[in-house]
């Protein structure tokens, strides 16, 4: 396999070599492309075929990368591929001339060229650019790979994202639907009054999730700071302020594992509305989904893998205690302690510390034995109040909150509250959440005194919701692993150069 990787390198390299060549001598002709600064480019592919009977025998200029070339004598075929697809080119020599034929003849697959011509229909009913002029615009100096399209070799996909865009269509198309996927959201959501805001990255105090944050010094001001794990106290700050309605979309940081539905960085989604509650959180995030589906996808019926997935029927709301009664007969109302608690999990092989309590237990139990089974969407209501630090309790029994999951596919897809909004309540909660930070426990919150100021101003009654926008695309472009929507997922550093195209 070494040697196998090492003579690759060297064929590579040879190639690289009569390239750069090539390079030498369009430079040492005056004809270097690189000095070229704009191209004056009229149509894109997609746009030339769908409007063909408009376009036949009128002259466009296209731009693109060639990703395919047949010289065939006195003419040859090409296709360009743009940002909407490929168009084929007819380049005859008698139409461009013969020292331009000749140039055409030196460019590599790979090279990115514009051409201005007429449109046209070939014998075989292709619809076509016939060249009347060809442009070098970008020698390119390393060989595309042969057989990119099907790589078993993901982790080269993630590393290469440029030449996986060149190479794979369906990885194309899903960025493009990502894209969509965020402005739809922000189109939504405008049209239901809401503010798009920024808040800060860098902070003292990183709130409003259960995470171990990454940690930096600032050296301006000499402070430590770490990087955000959530939108959540900010925006909050927000509504206190009168804003009423904000939403944030951006990167929050990590610092745990990797896996196929986790990245270190990733996008997160956060809305506060205010008077309004978590039910009112579960009518805007049921027609949000619904109406993304319908307008990314073109349906409210969408497919993972070999699942079809419901968006269109209401969604079923469960609460967890219901939940882990369902699958597995055990009704935690009628356990009243944390001692009965761990000798259940005990029985059921449930792994878990020694700090954690009564309502730890039922988390564990619903990961354990619910999560994966709700693939059509289902809103787990009710958690305990112990992992729920930020959240209003439940008038009716205040060892919960009024607090939701969404679940599709297994996944959870959202996470919802009535926000706490009783600056003592907030405080004593927070005492909590510094004990077990004392006690070791890495992803406790601390206390924030500036938000306990900002309740304490006064905030009215709230109801808050996180997306996880990479997990919400992975779903609506049925896409198998997270790195397959994230641009540039984070990576092992490689140290060697050459490692990525000798493995």
């Amino acid at each position: 396999m070494a040697q196998n990787n090492q003579q690759k390198t060297q064929d590579i390299s040879s190639l690289e070599k009569v390239r750069r060549d090539k390079l030498t001598d369009l430079q040492a002709a005056g004809k270097d492309p690189f000095v070229i600064v704009k191209y004056d480019q009229t149509h894109h592919s997609a746009q030339i075929k769908e409007h063909f009977e408009e376009l036949e025998n009128r002259d466009v200029s296209i731009a693109g990368r060639m990703m395919f070339k047949r010289v065939m004598g006195k003419a040859s075929f090409c296709n360009v591929q743009d940002k909407e697809g490929r168009i084929q080119v007819y380049v005859a020599r008698d139409e461009i001339g013969e020292e331009e034929y000749k140039a055409f003849k030196k460019m590599d697959i790979g090279d990115i060229i514009g051409v201005k011509g007429f449109v046209f229909k070939t014998k075989t009913g292709e619809i076509s650019v016939h060249a009347k002029e060809l442009t070098l615009l970008s020698k390119s100096l390393s060989p595309l790979p042969e057989k990119f399209h099907g790589l078993q070799d993901t982790d080269l996909r993630y590393r290469q994202r440029y030449v996986d865009l060149i190479m794979n269509e369906e990885s194309k198309e899903t960025f493009i639907k990502r894209s969509r996927i965020i402005s739809e959201i922000r189109r939504f959501l405008d049209d239901r009054g809401f503010m798009e805001v920024e808040t800060p990255m860098l902070v003292s105090n990183a709130g409003g999730a259960a995470a171990r944050p990454f940690e930096t010094h600032f050296n301006a001001l000499d402070e430590d700071v770490k990087l955000r794990i959530s939108l959540e106290l900010y925006l909050k700050r927000l509504i206190i302020g009168g804003l009423e309605r904000v939403y944030e979309i951006g990167r929050v940081f990590r610092n745990e594992g990797v896996d196929t539905r986790h990245n270190p960085e990733f996008t997160l989604m956060e809305l506060y509305q205010a008077y309004t509650d978590y039910y009112g959180m579960m009518e805007l995030t049921e027609s949000m989904f619904r109406y993304l589906a319908e307008k990314v996808c073109g349906s409210t019926t969408i497919v993972y893998g070999d699942k079809e997935i419901d968006l269109g029927s209401p969604f079923r709301k469960l609460t967890m205690i219901d939940a882990i009664k369902e699958q597995t007969g055990i009704d935690f109302d009628q356990v009243a302690t944390t001692e009965e608690a761990k000798k259940i999990a005990d029985e059921h092989h449930v792994e878990y510390e020694d700090r954690h309590v009564k309502g730890d237990i039922v988390n564990l139990f619903f990961d354990e034995f619910c999560e994966d089974k709700m693939i059509q969407p289902t809103f787990i209501m009710d958690h305990p109040i112990e992992i729920s630090p930020l959240t209003k309790k439940k008038p009716e029994d205040p060892t919960k909150v009024e607090r939701f999951e969404l679940y599709i596919n297994g996944w959870e897809m959202c996470n919802a509250y009535s926000e706490l909004n009783d600056p003592i309540d907030q405080r004593e909660r927070f005492a909590a959440q510094d004990a077990l930070a004392e006690a070791g426990d890495d992803e406790a919150q601390h206390t924030d005194e500036d938000f306990l100021h900002a309740m304490e101003i006064g905030m009215p009654p709230t109801g808050g919701i996180g997306y996880g926008i990479d997990r919400l695309t992975m779903l609506l472009t049925n896409s198998a692993a997270i790195r397959d929507v994230l641009l540039f997922p984070t990576m092992k550093t490689m140290k060697d150069k050459n490692q990525d195209t000798a493995q």
